[in-house]
């Protein structure tokens, strides 16, 4: 929200009181509490009728500063509140006082309040260089003119500081110059609106902040003072955490550490999604001819998607088969089980009127209602739907055993959508707060369906494929960027989204292939397919025609299955880039900047992207294979052509519909998969180590199917021979190095041709 009227006045109606010297400050072993005045006081009676802002300075953890300010503090807090799992009450945080100067360290983060003078904070990191501070405006309230009160703080910005995350946004990937509201909406990917608002933002300086408030939380990033970034929220208190790097990936590191890491998806799910699309007609028949499809044309296919019609129109969610469609769903699912295909499910979290659930849950008080006990209610989407209370326990488990049903069926995964269009003139179930509830519903319900699947399937076969999410989502993969239109510009946006929400904490993301709304053309679709299959999960789904690749031509089956088969002979690699997901909350797509942060030309970079630590993808975003992109300092090689590239340089080239800047990192070596056929094989059967540019000794993991480390290889490089020894297996395995390979067990060489 925006308070001034530019620099010298404020808003019509808004009055404003910002912290201005400090009056009493009381300083413990690990915290600093200050009490600061809102005017400059002079004399006795000048603290008489003024308020006071209460500044707390904590530790909730290592290498992280909390600052809770605070107005009046009576206010009753009805929650939700976010869930802080890694939040440590004995993190080694302390305090020092020299002079008129307080200091709170919490490993390489300290925040330094000096008595002596105007109001204000400095944030430092280990080397005591400012990394950003509160400034004279900087700590603050504010009413405005419907009488509501805000509580706002402002962040100081560096000439050439950028800005990035706030959940998966579609806007500018810098997000200086915007105005941000962390508030779900079901808005697609074309505006301002996002289905993940995440109240978290990674500074190029070195530092994150995340404001600890589930509800709206209004962001002005250089936008109203543009030497600041000015976050409110409609309270009493706000409470924010400075999180230091000092690289991206420290930030990242930390802030999951605190929120929440992923979980590691199954292997399984790497592989091809294909659905039956939304509005398509389709039924068993449908469903097998193109699985049959699929495979007499050579691309493998790992899970087949039943969209919203495999239940009856006018009563999702229900639960229950459409028996006029499908009248035989346990035997179809066995059907396409026997070839090996796992089966997602489309749910929702709303019951309409017409289906027989309604009156039960009604009868029962599962659903949300109106403050005067009316059940809410609205015809959008689904005629006179409510919606299912999930901070009610016992509509959580009501919810569970519907999807347990389907569980037994064979059903492996669900697909979780919607849950953004959360009403707040309702009251919960356990008296949660309804603004803070918009927001936060999207973990309760994404969390129930996740913790199902944890509980009936087992640790490391739950899988979610969600469209809403907030802080603290992450843990509960896998992420999809909702509904793009079937465009080149609409496959940017989604990159972009994507890369915004990887700088939010997030590990894991797909979208749909060819995009949602409409039907793509032929040179969408196969442009898409490539940046698809070189994404963390991929997907052919749409809204009203179907995405078997044989619909936009024969050269698309041929690129579906080129880049279908790569990602399998990649698994070896993407399984660990996943694998360190899960331990580490880095992700595994990546923007430039995460890899290169020291590089200034990789931080405004928004079309390419890192694929792991050593992939570089720039997906074509044209019909006729212009892309221009960026490669790093080092020797690159293109994966697919074995190309040579040394940067820094920018490129400017023309890719056919099999190709797209694919670059290998100078100093890989690279696992390959003998097995092309599924994401889920025996990655050691058959297995390629290809080097790239190796220098001195480089060490290489091969992950099992829980991620653990399988087996460990240590590569050396001694002139013109490149020497491999192997740790935990005697299978035979090659080595291949410019041109030349080796095969054996145990210790191989391999000398370049």
């Amino acid at each position: 929200m925006k308070f001034t009227d530019g620099f010298w006045l404020m808003r019509e109606g808004v009055r404003a009181s910002y912290a201005t010297e400090v009056r009493d400050l009381q300083v413990g072993a690990d915290r600093i509490t200050a009490y600061a005045a809102v005017k400059r006081v002079v004399d006795r009676g000048d603290t008489l009728n003024s308020p006071l802002i209460t500044v707390e300075c904590f530790s909730p953890a290592e290498g992280v500063i909390g600052v809770r300010t605070i107005h009046h503090a009576g206010k009753t807090h009805r929650g939700p509140e976010f869930e802080l799992v890694g939040a440590d009450t004995t993190a080694a945080a302390r305090t020092r006082r020299e002079g008129s100067a307080t200091e709170l360290t919490s490993g390489p983060l300290t925040v330094r309040l000096d008595t002596d003078g105007p109001w204000g904070l400095r944030f430092l990191d280990a080397d005591g260089r400012r990394l950003t501070g509160v400034e004279s405006r900087g700590t603050a309230f504010a009413t405005v003119p419907d009488g509501t009160h805000h509580m706002a703080a402002q962040l100081a910005l560096s000439a050439g500081e950028n800005i990035y995350g706030l959940g998966e946004r579609f806007t500018p990937f810098v997000k200086n110059g915007q105005s941000v509201d962390i508030w779900q909406a079901d808005g697609g990917t074309s505006s301002e609106q996002a289905y993940k608002n995440i109240p978290f933002y990674v500074s190029s300086r070195g530092y994150g902040v995340f404001v600890n408030h589930p509800g709206k939380v209004s962001f002005e990033v250089g936008s109203e003072s543009v030497g600041q970034v000015q976050f409110s929220v409609e309270d009493q208190s706000l409470e924010y955490y400075v999180v230091a790097g000092p690289t991206p990936k420290d930030i990242l590191r930390r802030y999951t550490a605190l929120t929440g890491r992923p979980a590691l998806p199954p292997a399984w799910s790497f592989g091809l999604w294909l659905t039956t699309s939304f509005c398509t007609s389709y039924d068993e028949a449908t469903v097998t001819s193109f699985v049959d499809g699929m495979e007499e044309r050579g691309i493998p296919l790992s899970v087949f998607h039943f969209d919203c019609f495999w239940m009856r129109e006018y009563q999702w969610s229900d639960f229950a088969w459409d028996p006029e469609v499908f009248p035989d769903p346990e035997g179809m699912l066995a059907r396409l089980k026997e070839r090996g295909l796992r089966i997602s499910m489309w749910i929702n979290p709303y019951i309409a009127q017409k289906s027989a659930l309604f009156a039960e849950v009604a009868e029962r008080g599962y659903l949300v209602k109106r403050p005067n006990g009316d059940i809410w209610q609205w015809d959008l989407w689904q005629p006179g739907m409510a919606l299912v209370d999930f901070t009610n326990p016992a509509a959580r488990e009501w919810f569970a055993g519907k999807l347990r049903v389907l569980l037994d069926q064979g059903v492996d995964c669900f697909k979780t959508d919607f849950g953004e269009r959360i009403p707040t003139d309702v009251v919960w179930h356990d008296g949660s707060d309804p603004e803070r509830m918009h927001n936060y519903y999207a973990q309760l319900y994404n969390r129930t369906v996740f913790d199902l699947l944890e509980k009936e399937r087992g640790d490391g076969e739950a899988l979610v494929f969600a469209r809403s999410a907030t802080a603290g989502g992450q843990q509960f993969p896998v992420h999809w960027g909702g509904d793009c239109f079937a465009s080149f510009n609409a496959m940017a946006e989604s990159l972009r989204g994507g890369l915004s929400l990887s700088l939010s904490g997030f590990g894991f993301w797909s979208h749909d292939i060819g995009g949602f709304e409409g039907t793509p053309d032929p040179e969408v679709f196969k442009r898409w397919l490539a940046f698809g299959l070189l994404s963390s999960h991929s997907r052919l789904h749409g809204n009203v025609s179907y995405r078997v690749p044989w619909e936009f031509g024969e050269e698309a089956v041929d690129v579906a299955r080129q880049f279908t088969l790569l990602k399998h002979r990649l698994m070896p690699y993407l399984y660990g880039v996943a694998a360190e997901a899960h331990r580490t909350g880095v992700p595994v797509m990546r923007p430039m900047l995460l890899e290169f942060p020291e590089d200034p030309n990789t931080r405004p970079l928004d079309r390419q992207y890192m694929l792991g630590p050593d992939l570089l993808v720039a997906p074509v975003f044209t019909a006729d294979g212009d892309v221009e992109y960026y490669v790093p300092e080092g020797t690159w090689t293109h994966l697919l052509t074995g190309e040579k590239v040394t940067g820094p340089v920018w490129r400017h080239e023309t890719h056919g519909f099999d190709s797209l800047p694919l670059y290998v990192r100078p100093g890989t070596v690279l696992p390959w998969s003998g097995d092309d056929q599924r994401p889920d094989g025996d990655w050691l059967t058959g297995l390629t180590l290809r080097a790239f540019e190796p220098a001195g000794v480089t060490e290489v993991t091969v992950p099992d199917h829980s991620g653990a480390v399988a087996v460990r290889f240590r590569i050396t490089r001694e002139g013109s021979a490149l020497r491999a020894g192997a740790e935990g297996t005697d299978r035979p395995y090659r080595v291949e190095w410019e041109g030349a390979t080796a095969e054996g067990t145990g210790t191989v060489t391999v000398t370049a041709g």
